[in-house]
C-alpha cells in the first residue's frame, strides 16, 4: 500500500444496524467496503472516525482506507467518488474525497468529534422532522440542562454514561470539551439542540448524556444530580438512553497536523 484516501460521508442511519460491519446485517461500513471490493477486485478495509449505533445518522463521518500505487493511479479521486455513490446504498452519500498523508487514520488522528442531538417539544406531531428528533410532549428547562451539563465538561470517568457490557475491562475516561444547549430551527420547527464535543465517546455515551439532561430539563431531577451520576460510575444511576433517531454524528476535527481539510467547499464531490 502506498496511498491513503479519506472520504467524508453522510447517511440516514434509520435502515442500518450501525456503522460497523456485522455478518448478515445491513451496515454503512459493509456497504462502503462491498463497493470498494467491486471497484478494486479485493477486500478493502476501512477505518471510521466514530462507530455510530443502529439508527444514528451522520452528516460528517470520515472514512479512510489504503490503496496500492496502481490502484490509486487507476482512477481519479473524483471518478472514485462518483463510482462509490453509484454503488453504495442510496441512504449513504460520499460528500468529499481527499488523498491524505499515507498512514492517516480517520479514527486515531482525530482531535475531536462533535455530535448533535435534536429534541422537539410540543403536543402536536412534528411530521416534517419526526424521523430526526426525540418528540417530548412538554417544554424543557434549558437553563437547568445547561447547569447540569457543566458537571460533564472536562476529563472524567464516564462509566455511568455507557452501555455496561461495553465498559467491562476497558478504560472509560473521556474528555468532553464542550456541551452547548439551545433552541434552533429545523425545517421551520423549533427544536432543542444539544451539541457535545469531545476527544472520543463510549458506546451510547451521547445518548445517555442527553437522556440524563432531559430528566433535569423535565424537572424530574436537580442539576446537581448529574454530578452524582458521574461519580456513581454505574450505568443504572443515569437517565434513559435517548432514542437513536435524534442523534447525528456532525463533524470531526483533525487539527492542522493531519492536513486533511475535509470541509473545504471546493473538495465537495
Amino acid at each position: 500500500m502506498e496511498h491513503t484516501v479519506a472520504l467524508e460521508v453522510s447517511y440516514d442511519g434509520a435502515p442500518f444496524s450501525g456503522f460497523a460491519r456485522q455478518p448478515g446485517q445491513l451496515t454503512v461500513q459493509g456497504s462502503i467496503e462491498d463497493s470498494l471490493a467491486l471497484l478494486y477486485g479485493r477486500p478493502v478495509e476501512t477505518t471510521c472516525a466514530g462507530r455510530t449505533d443502529a439508527g444514528v445518522h451522520a452528516r460528517g463521518q470520515v472514512v479512510s482506507f489504503d490503496l496500492s500505487g496502481d490502484e490509486f493511479a487507476s482512477r481519479p479521486l473524483s471518478a472514485l467518488a462518483r463510482s462509490l455513490n453509484a454503488l453504495i446504498d442510496d441512504r449513504v452519500a460520499v460528500k468529499r474525497i481527499k488523498e491524505a498523508p499515507f498512514g492517516f487514520s480517520a479514527r486515531f488522528d482525530a482531535v475531536s468529534r462533535e455530535y448533535r442531538y435534536f429534541i422537539y417539544e410540543g403536543a402536536d406531531r412534528p411530521v416534517l422532522v419526526s424521523d430526526r428528533v426525540w418528540h417530548l410532549k412538554r417544554p424543557l428547562d434549558i437553563e437547568a440542562m445547561v447547569e447540569g451539563s457543566s458537571y460533564l465538561v472536562g476529563e472524567h470517568d464516564f462509566k455511568s454514561f455507557c452501555m455496561a457490557a461495553s465498559a467491562e475491562g476497558k478504560p472509560t475516561c473521556r474528555n468532553v470539551f464542550k456541551i452547548a444547549i439551545d433552541r434552533e430551527e429545523l425545517l421551520g420547527e423549533e427544536v432543542v439542540v444539544v451539541k457535545v464535543i469531545g476527544n472520543a465517546f463510549l458506546h451510547s455515551m451521547v445518548r445517555t448524556i442527553v437522556g440524563t439532561l432531559v430528566a433535569v430539563g423535565a424537572g424530574r431531577r436537580n442539576p446537581s444530580w448529574v454530578g452524582e451520576v458521574l461519580e456513581a460510575r454505574d450505568r443504572c444511576a443515569a437517565g434513559e438512553n435517548a432514542p437513536a433517531a435524534g442523534l447525528v454524528f456532525w463533524r470531526v476535527d483533525y487539527g492542522s497536523a493531519a492536513s486533511v481539510p475535509m470541509r473545504k467547499e471546493e473538495d465537495r464531490v
